[in-house]
């Protein structure tokens, strides 16, 4: 972290505490206090083996939700470090973002959403921050994690803020209660660190899901020269490495496109800055508008790149195969523990059951669900690769 922290920085003798008082740490200030919570705890540790795209044991060359959301982390860091900000803030959000997908990724989530449908549904940032408030068994005094203040709220408003009731959304039951106690100002901006880990997590899924689905084998390169701002990023590595394989080709590609992406982010955010000048952490929350954003042109480029991965990998036969899969695993132990759980006093356990599946990883829902029914599913990445070999 830089010596002196801008004005509008999240100062960390500044903070605004934690729901139990604790003494402070001699060695670390708050915010590091808290990335070093959530680097220990449990949750970070079952990222290794929950689904990014690709079902976690599909082998070493996919990202997992730990790979990608330490390069979110990387990202976060650079940005923030560029706008003296406080890079262990950013980087603290950025590594607990996705404590709360289920296995499968979206896939599970969807499962869930529908099993809870009486109640509401599931959200996973709602699970997220049930598990760094409630679900994480670590210490003798307090349930969860007990970060600051400053960092809950940028991990709640991880899409922004949050407008309306409990009663309009029940799948954020976790976060309405706990603001009821802690407020964290909902229906504001967060901190400009918070939303450069939103917007980190954004450049980091687009860039990195190209190189996975390269590897995969769902597109080709000639598919990817179709998206303008891809084109003719490769034309310039075409042009200073001419004879490039594939593979690297690919790499330098996506290096390249992350520090577009990342430039045009740095550009927009200083003129935004400029206009607005604030002078405190508080002043960017007080914004009607996120200060940390692409230009008009980098969103354009953005949003092509997510049509390309939509049209060429989301929807490809062999992910959408993956998520069927997920999501039947999920709904299978969903259903059976329901009927396992029935009790007069407890009639409908939906939130128990959720947390019990959604910690799970890719892994172990696969094992218990072959415990459950018998059946092991064969992975469609895994026949491809088999097919490739022969």
């Amino acid at each position: 972290m830089p010596m002196t922290l801008a004005p509008y920085a999240c100062l960390p003798q500044e903070s605004r505490g934690r729901l139990h008082p604790e003494e402070n740490c001699f060695m670390r200030d708050p915010l590091q206090r808290d990335r070093d919570r959530i680097i220990h705890s449990t949750a970070f540790r079952r990222l290794k083996h929950k689904a990014q795209v690709f079902i976690a044991n599909e082998g070493e060359y996919y990202r997992t939700r730990l790979t990608h959301s330490m390069e979110v982390a990387q990202i976060a860091r650079g940005i923030s470090r560029k706008f003296s900000l406080n890079e262990d803030l950013s980087e603290a959000i950025s590594l607990a973002h996705d404590f709360g997908h289920p296995p499968f990724g979206h896939a599970g989530e969807d499962a869930l959403m529908d099993a809870m449908h009486e109640v509401g549904g599931f959200n996973h940032n709602d699970q997220t921050f049930r598990v760094l408030t409630h679900l994480e068994k670590k210490y003798p005094l307090f349930p969860g994690l007990n970060l600051s203040w400053e960092t809950l709220e940028g991990i709640v408003k991880h899409n922004g803020p949050i407008v309306g009731d409990f009663e309009n959304n029940p799948a954020l039951r976790t976060i309405f209660k706990f603001n009821a106690s802690f407020d964290l100002e909902l229906d504001t901006y967060p901190s400009a660190e918070a939303q450069i880990a939103a917007i980190s997590d954004d450049i980091a899924y687009n860039s990195h899901d190209i190189d996975d689905g390269f590897k995969a084998g769902l597109f080709v390169l000639a598919d990817l020269k179709q998206v303008p701002v891809i084109g003719n990023i490769m034309a310039g590595v075409d042009k200073t490495y001419p004879g490039l394989n594939d593979d690297n080709m690919v790499q330098e590609t996506i290096r390249r496109l992350i520090n577009h992406l990342v430039s045009d982010l740095a550009n927009e955010t200083k003129r935004r800055l400029e206009d607005c000048k604030p002078q405190s952490a508080q002043d960017i929350r007080k914004l009607t508008l996120p200060v940390v954003s692409l230009s008009q042109n980098g969103a354009k480029d953005m949003a092509s790149i997510r049509s390309f991965l939509s049209d060429n990998m989301y929807f490809h036969p062999m992910v959408l195969e993956m998520k069927s899969i997920g999501r039947a695993v999920v709904r299978d132990l969903f259903t059976t523990k329901l009927h396992q759980s029935f009790s007069p006093e407890n009639p409908k356990p939906f939130v128990e059951i959720a947390d019990s599946i959604a910690q799970l990883t890719d892994l172990e829902a696969l094992h218990a669900h072959e415990k459950l029914t018998g059946k092991r599913y064969t992975s469609p990445v895994q026949s491809l690769m088999k097919r490739s070999a022969s």
